[in-house]
């Protein structure tokens, strides 16, 4: 019978470690990339088509990620595993695209007025807090399914699934909101 403790094996504290850690690294990184003063030179105009194919990959991630919730609520596992899978294969795939796009393009201002600003920015700190805080939760989540931990990767995914499907979905608002701002 599995411990319903978290932490429960050496080799499960272990992947803790290393998952706090990236979860820690990776908006300390992302947070340089977005305020250092001088963006990185990579000769060439093609990074400006990168926060289009972030809102793609935003878009099929939710649509991976909905997927995800349906199979398991039908109790296809295989298919849940494989859509969580492109899920988070997505991120991974995202996650680099941004960081390439941000190390080497200035921030576009939101130039929306009244309400639409609010909204705006209303949805963008919220996805920017809620980004920053899924990491942690997601990757062990993963970890926990990958590692067929059912119980753990239940209780981990009641936070990190409805905060992983946020952040997709908002990411692809503020996507939506901004580009007509956009001067490349």
């Amino acid at each position: 019978m599995e411990k319903n403790d978290l932490l429960s094996s050496v080799e499960d504290r272990g992947i803790i470690k290393w998952v706090t850690v990236i979860a820690i690294a990776v908006p300390v990184v992302v947070a340089v990339l977005l305020f250092m003063p001088n963006k990185i030179d990579l000769a060439s105009e093609w990074v400006y088509f990168l926060p289009h194919l972030n809102a793609v990959i935003n878009t099929a991630a939710s649509v991976a990620l909905i997927l995800g919730l349906v199979f398991i609520k039908k109790g296809n596992i295989q298919l849940h595993r494989a859509s969580m899978t492109t899920a988070f294969g997505l991120g991974a795939i995202f996650l680099v695209s941004y960081v390439i796009y941000h190390a080497a393009a200035e921030s576009t201002s939101f130039g929306g007025e009244g309400l639409v600003k609010s909204v705006y920015y209303f949805i963008l700190i919220t996805h920017i807090i809620l980004a920053a805080i899924a990491l942690f939760p997601i990757l062990l989540a993963y970890y926990f399914g990958y590692t067929d931990q059912r119980e753990k990767h239940k209780k981990i995914v009641r936070f990190a699934y409805p905060i992983w499907l946020y952040v997709t979905v908002s990411g692809v608002l503020v996507y939506l909101m901004i580009s007509p701002y956009y001067t490349f």
